[in-house]
């Protein structure tokens, strides 16, 4: 079995840093420290399997495939920004539960799910800046999709796109 230092892994990095702005074992690390749950229950949040999960963050796997995953993993990362530490057990609990309802269409549309208090997401008013009016008008799974999609072709647009999805209130 290849280690980390491997040159496929670390080039598969790389492409995860291309497609969804870090690797993605950095933003799972990030995602299970801020709520202090394990790889295994983030990944059952999401609709993956704790082994696929641990694929992807070990970068023997790239991408994720499934795009209602993608869109969950960057609703659950903005809501994330939104707590404030040290999150309680309770409060954890609902924004998991909320994250795992959430159903998206190929349209972009999010079905409602039970929303708990403080878990709202809020749309700035735009700033002047391309990502703020980004967000003004499309939900951060989708400005991820669309950066994935144009990421090869134009990076600079793509990086935009990151932004908007990942500050969605900055």
């Amino acid at each position: 079995m290849a280690d980390a230092t491997s040159p496929w892994l670390i080039e598969n990095q790389e492409r995860q840093r291309e497609l969804y702005g870090a690797p993605l074992g950095e933003r799972v690390r990030r995602l299970t420290g801020a709520l202090g749950i394990s790889q295994a229950r983030l990944a059952r949040t999401l609709g993956m399997s704790p082994a696929m999960l641990s694929q992807l963050v070990s970068a023997r796997r790239v991408k994720i495939g499934d795009p209602a995953v993608l869109a969950r993993m960057l609703l659950l990362d903005q809501r994330c920004h939104a707590l404030r530490p040290p999150a309680d057990r309770r409060t954890v609990d609902a924004l998991l539960a909320e994250i795992a309802e959430a159903r998206w269409h190929w349209n972009g549309q999010r079905r409602p799910a039970p929303r708990t208090a403080g878990h709202r997401v809020q749309r700035p008013g735009p700033d002047g800046t391309a990502a703020a009016v980004l967000r003004g008008v499309a939900d951060p799974a989708r400005l991820a999709a669309a950066a994935a999609a144009l990421g090869p072709a134009f990076p600079e647009l793509a990086e935009v796109l990151r932004q908007a999805a990942s500050r969605p209130g900055s």
